[in-house]
């Protein structure tokens, strides 16, 4: 962490911890949920060395960020205003965006509502959709009527903090070890399906957790003891309230309906959860397609589950460097 640049910076009414490394065009690294900065830790020195002014930063709620309190603060539309505020702090006039999980609708949406800031855009995880005839949280209730699903458990405000906040370490690494490719290939070694990661309706988030054999080979002790330490700090109520201000952004950004018109590319791994309960584990290029129009570049890593970027840093960083080389 010695080679990178921290600052904090004021955007959009809320302050903003940032890494930095190179110079050159600006390229923005938008993380997800339980994550940090930390996560695009292996993409800021190949992109810096690529010859790129590279900056991942703590979303609102997280680390060292402003953490407000309102569910509305999480809205997508401030969300991407926080992204606009970012390339403007640093004197830019336009900036990629790369966002991962929660960080793959951010820097999307904020594609799709700034096109003039964003000159392309790529996606880990999770893949561009259109907003839909209804909220998501409307739609989860009806398709998982009866039975648990994560986005539902976390709607009550209070009580999925209360339960992750009482052993951070233990949580942090269930979620990161359940969710990776081991994780995921036991599940679905067990259970047949990866979108519905436990059925008791009133269950609680760890609970549908096994418990992991040590650490993998691509999550060490000490991403766990930095993670934690960030964690401590920020506590888990702003990373909640992005689910909960789903039906928020559905009433308030309509503009979310259109296609993504910049240059794009999405790549996800084979054991994404997100594959299974998104697309029933029938992800592929025409189910996404539809939504972009200039799709460049499409692809399913093997052997991986949700940590796209931190699993296959390397086969990751070839891919985005070569969708930014065809964007020019």
């Amino acid at each position: 962490m010695d080679t990178f640049d921290f600052r904090s910076i004021n955007s959009n009414g809320v302050t903003l911890r940032l890494a930095l490394a190179g110079e050159g065009p600006l390229v923005i690294f938008c993380h997800g949920w339980p994550e940090s900065w930390y996560s695009f830790r292996y993409q800021l020195p190949a992109f810096a060395e690529a010859g790129f002014r590279a900056v991942a930063y703590d979303v609102r709620g997280y680390g060292e960020s402003s953490r407000p309190l309102p569910v509305a603060a999480y809205s997508l539309k401030n969300l991407t205003a926080d992204v606009i505020g970012i390339i403007d702090a640093l004197d830019y006039e336009q900036a990629v965006l790369i966002g991962h999980d929660w960080g793959g609708p951010i820097a999307l949406s904020t594609a799709v509502l700034y096109p003039e800031r964003i000159r392309a855009v790529g996606s880990l995880s999770v893949p561009h959709t259109v907003r839909g005839s209804r909220p998501a949280i409307e739609h989860w209730q009806t398709v998982y009527k009866g039975r648990y699903f994560y986005q539902l458990y976390f709607q009550a405000e209070g009580v999925a903090e209360a339960e992750l906040e009482a052993d951070l370490r233990r949580s942090l690494y269930l979620i990161y070890c359940n969710f990776d490719g081991r994780g995921m290939s036991r599940l679905l070694a067990n259970k047949g399906s990866g979108g519905d990661v436990g059925s008791h309706p009133n269950s609680t988030f760890l609970e549908t957790m096994h418990e992991p054999d040590g650490f993998p080979d691509w999550f060490s002790p000490a991403d766990l003891d930095y993670l934690v330490s960030q964690f401590a700090g920020s506590g888990m109520r702003g990373p909640l309230n992005r689910y909960r201000a789903q039906t928020i952004d559905w009433h308030e950004l309509p503009e979310l309906g259109k296609a993504l018109e910049q240059p794009a590319c999405f790549i996800t791994g084979a054991l994404d959860p997100v594959n299974f309960f998104m697309y029933s584990g029938e992800l592929n290029r025409s189910r996404v397609e539809k939504h972009y129009r200039d799709l460049r570049m499409f692809e399913i890593l093997q052997g991986i589950g949700h940590w796209t970027q931190q699993e296959q840093p390397v086969a990751v960083n070839t891919l985005l460097l070569d969708f930014l080389r065809s964007v020019g």
